[in-house]
């Protein structure tokens, strides 16, 4: 009798440790690789293969899809909230003056949507095709492919006035972004290296000219800005000039290719944004903008665990939020 009751406790706390490890599991493989598998199983060849004919046409739209990730993720989350239009009751995110400019690829998620509900109807979510397609853009743009864990679902609610607070403007210090990235779950070398993002893609005049024509009250020009970098970058961007849309490169010696190059830059004092050049002010993150710089290779594979991690912000699983049929418009 005794042994009978020794067994059976045993056996209650083997149930106990075995429903504690599945649900442990289960809660760190909301996001699975290879998710839709049998519900869809071309969903990531369809989403790749829309990025990739709008990459042929226009290189510059891997840039745009790489910060489309980022901004949606860093707003309530990577739910796709960056993709849903204003209505006459609400501005989204995507009318913000932080997204307006810079955002660009929304056609290639839609065009990716529509094939997929013809093919899978109401199965794939938007979130997770920017999540795709980010990937895609980083593998045309030369950097290092990466596995993307899939099975988010699509929120509700976007407001242009979360974007002055949970997206990082070109004006921050090193202080600050390594504070906001910690709020998403994200330490500072991650921070570091994410921003190397900006080796591709291009920036309006207007984020950045500040450093050149009124950066202080002692100074009119940045002067951790190299000079001749600014003289170049004055010819580019004229004082007083109001075409809204002049643009130049991110990273002028290889602005269609995700290399070091922006750490490069960088430690030449050449970096475009007083966020980009503020890594040489912190010891520690002054020492990762060398170690990139230094080891390419090594950089990119950090690059790719990044944007996977990031990719995991906030997500909505299971029964949250819903899958979308028009990414730009919540179902009915």
């Amino acid at each position: 009798m005794l042994l009978e009751k020794m067994s059976s406790r045993k056996l209650n706390c083997v149930i106990i440790v075995l429903v504690t490890y599945l649900l442990s599991q289960n809660a760190h493989s909301e996001l699975q690789v290879g998710f839709y598998s049998y519900s869809c199983g071309m969903a990531e060849f369809i989403v790749k293969d829309e990025v990739t004919k709008s990459y042929n046409g226009n290189p510059g739209i891997a840039a745009g899809l790489v910060r489309m990730h980022f901004h949606d993720c860093f707003i309530r989350g990577c739910d796709a909230s960056v993709l849903l239009d204003s209505t006459p009751s609400n501005t989204a995110e995507k009318d913000s003056p932080a997204n307006k400019p810079s955002l660009r690829g929304f056609e290639v998620i839609d065009n990716a949507k529509a094939r997929l509900e013809e093919m899978c109807k109401g199965i794939v979510s938007c979130a997770d095709i920017i999540a795709f397609a980010a990937r895609d853009s980083v593998e045309l743009a030369r950097g290092l492919g990466y596995d993307v864990p899939a099975g988010r679902r699509d929120g509700r609610i976007s407001l242009v006035s979360d974007t002055r607070t949970d997206l990082p403007p070109p004006t921050f210090n090193v202080n600050q972004l390594t504070q906001l990235f910690a709020k998403k779950g994200l330490t500072q070398e991650e921070m570091v290296t994410l921003s190397g993002a900006h080796t591709i893609g291009r920036s309006h005049c207007s984020a950045f000219s500040n450093r050149l024509y009124n950066f202080s009250a002692t100074s009119r020009q940045d002067p951790s800005l190299d000079p001749s970098y600014a003289a170049l970058l004055k010819r580019q961007c004229p004082q007083g000039n109001t075409n809204q849309n002049l643009v130049v490169p991110m990273d002028p010696s290889s602005p269609g290719t995700i290399d070091a190059g922006y750490y490069s830059d960088i430690l030449a004092n050449r970096a475009l944004f007083t966020s980009d050049q503020t890594l040489l002010t912190n010891t520690e993150t002054a020492s990762q903008v060398n170690q990139n710089a230094r080891d390419p290779y090594q950089w990119a594979s950090k690059l790719a665990d990044a944007m996977v991690k990031m990719g995991q912000i906030g997500v909505l699983t299971g029964n949250a939020g819903e899958i979308r049929t028009n990414c730009r418009v919540v179902n009915s």
